[in-house]
C-alpha cells in the first residue's frame, strides 16, 4: 500500500500547525509527525484528493498572519517502519508512564511502560491528545473493568486500560491496518483481554461499558455521542479528545443532550480532552 507524505513548513509554527492538523484529519489524513518547521502528514494514496488541500484547509488561504509551503511524496509501504524509527522518541506522561518503541532501551522507562510499533496507525503518545487521554485514564482509581476504545489506532489506550486493571476491552477502528497494528501491539505488551474489531460504532450494539475512550475528530465524536450514551452504564465515564480547546464548550453542550455531565477537562498547548459522567 502506497502512502502519501505531505511535508508542510509553516511560519509561525503555533498555532497554525495545530489548526492545519485538525483540518487534515477531517479530510482523511490519519498520522502526523512533528518537525522543526511544521509537520509531516500521511494518508493512503487511494484516499488522497489534492484539491481538498486548497479548498478545505488553510493551505489554500493567502494571508498576512502566516506563511506555508508544502511538498508531496509517495512512501512505499516497506519504508514506513524505517521512517518512523528514524524519528520516534520515547514519550513520558509525567513520571507515571513511558511509551517506547521496540528498539528503545528499557533503561529509559519511568513508571509503567507500553511498547508501541506504530506502523501506519495514529497513537504513539507524541500527539497532545493521546498524552492527555493517558493522563486522564491514570487518574481513574479504581480503573473501570469494561472498556471501549473507539478509534484505537495503535491500541495504546486499550493497552494502558488493561495494564490499569480493565478485564473486558473492545478496541475498534475503521482502518484494517490499525486493527492489525493493535493486535500486534496487544501481543507485544502481553495483553490478552482486549478484542480488536474493524468497523464503526455500530459494532458495539448489544454491549455495555463502564468507560468509553474516544480520541477522534470533533465531528465524529458529535455523531457518536448518542451511541456512547446508550452503551455506557449510569455513572460510567466518557473521556474524549481529538479537538481544540476552543471546541470544548460546543462539545459539552452537545454531550449534555445525551445525558453526559461535564466533570473536568485537560489541556495541552492548544488541544483539549474532556471527561464526562453519564447520568
Amino acid at each position: 500500500m502506497v502512502r502519501i507524505e505531505l511535508n508542510i513548513e509553516i511560519s509561525p509554527k503555533e498555532p497554525w500547525t495545530d489548526i492545519l492538523i485538525a483540518q487534515l484529519s477531517e479530510i482523511g489524513f490519519d498520522s502526523f509527525m512533528d518537525t522543526d518547521n511544521g509537520t509531516l502528514a500521511y494518508i493512503n494514496e487511494d484516499d488522497f484528493v489534492e484539491a481538498r488541500l486548497i479548498n478545505e484547509t488553510i493551505l489554500g488561504i493567502e494571508g498576512e498572519d502566516f506563511k506555508a509551503k508544502s511538498s508531496i511524496e509517495k512512501i512505499p509501504h516497506q519504508n514506513w517502519n524505517a521512517l518512523w524509527e528514524s524519528d520516534f522518541q520515547p514519550v513520558f506522561v509525567e513520571d507515571k508512564l513511558t511509551i517506547i518503541a521496540p528498539f528503545h532501551d528499557d533503561n529509559l522507562v519511568k513508571g509503567m511502560s507500553i511498547i508501541i510499533q506504530p506502523q501506519m496507525s495514529f497513537g504513539t503518545g507524541h500527539h497532545q491528545t493521546t498524552w492527555m487521554m493517558t493522563k486522564a485514564m491514570m487518574e481513574l482509581i479504581p480503573f473501570p473493568k469494561r472498556v471501549l476504545d473507539m478509534g484505537t489506532g495503535t491500541g495504546v489506550l486499550a493497552i494502558l486500560a488493561e495494564k490499569l486493571g480493565a478485564n473486558e476491552l473492545v478496541a475498534i477502528d475503521i482502518e484494517p491496518w490499525s486493527v492489525e497494528n493493535t493486535i500486534e501491539n496487544l501481543a507485544r505488551n502481553s495483553c490478552i483481554k482486549s478484542k480488536s474489531l474493524c468497523g464503526d460504532v455500530d459494532l458495539i450494539d448489544g454491549m455495555e461499558f463502564d468507560v468509553v475512550l474516544a480520541n477522534i475528530n470533533k465531528n465524529v465524536l458529535k455523531s457518536h455521542l448518542s451511541s456512547y450514551s446508550k452503551h455506557l452504564i449510569n455513572n460510567g465515564t466518557l473521556i474524549i479528545s481529538g479537538f481544540f480547546e476552543t471546541d470544548v464548550d460546543e462539545l459539552i453542550e452537545v454531550a449534555h443532550l445525551h445525558s453526559f455531565v461535564f466533570e473536568k477537562k485537560f489541556t495541552k498547548e492548544t488541544w483539549a480532552a474532556i471527561q464526562f459522567i453519564k447520568k
